[in-house]
């Protein structure tokens, strides 16, 4: 697995996996976990995994770092289910390393942005055992129809916390309303937050995420 790994402090005793956007790549993300105060939770390892290259519908066929194929970005637009599958197994390798490196699964956030919010949602509501929280950045839930009947007891409760810019171009506002939505109608507990901006990543974005961190870190 292509990844990139960074440790806050020796011996670490959490875990943050954070999923990349669309045509990006691990390192997108690591300037804004530097951004981060942890320390109340001690040492934490961050993965940053580099996704496929693969060829991109939306982009002419454009072959890129994708998580899985975007046909179109309307929410009826079909969706690539063997290519979310696929990098679902993934994300689930990834959190079986972790666990067999001595990170238990209540001690992992997994997070994302866009396709990699996508990502952290479906795979994260699948996992077998209760995560620490799931973090989900200017996306939505993917395959939301399959959701009731494949989501993880062990995570029906688990904090999920999801933000999306009241401008954004990418995943309009409303699709994302409408995951959330989804998700609270199964009873799974949502701090939703709202910011002024497009298809990024605000700085009161990333300090009340730091504070949810905190938060369900220090509660594991």
């Amino acid at each position: 697995m292509d990844v990139i790994e960074a440790e806050s402090g020796n011996n670490p005793g959490a875990t943050i996996l954070i999923l990349h956007g669309l045509g990006a790549d691990g390192n997108d993300f690591v300037p804004i976990a530097q951004e981060l105060d942890l320390q109340e939770v001690g040492p934490v390892r961050f993965l940053f995994p580099h996704a496929p290259v693969m060829p991109v519908t939306i982009n002419g066929g454009y072959r890129m770092r994708a998580w899985y194929d975007i046909i179109g970005f309307d929410a009826d637009a079909p969706q690539d289910e063997a290519g979310l599958r696929r990098s679902q197994g993934i994300v689930e390798a990834l959190l079986q390393r972790e666990k067999e490196r001595g990170i238990p699964s209540h001690r992992i956030v997994v997070a994302g942005f866009s396709q990699g919010c996508a990502m952290a949602l479906l795979a994260g509501l699948r996992h077998g055992e209760r995560l620490a929280g799931i973090v989900g950045l200017s996306g939505y839930l993917p395959l939301a129809p399959t959701t009731e009947a494949e989501r993880s007891a062990a995570n029906r409760d688990t904090p999920i916390f999801l933000a999306h810019g009241t401008q954004d171009e990418v995943v309009a506002l409303d699709r994302a309303e409408a995951s959330r939505d989804a998700l609270q109608a199964l009873g799974h507990p949502i701090e939703w937050h709202e910011y002024p901006m497009g298809h990024s990543v605000s700085p009161l974005e990333i300090e009340e995420l730091n504070a949810f961190l905190v938060r369900v870190l220090s509660a594991t």
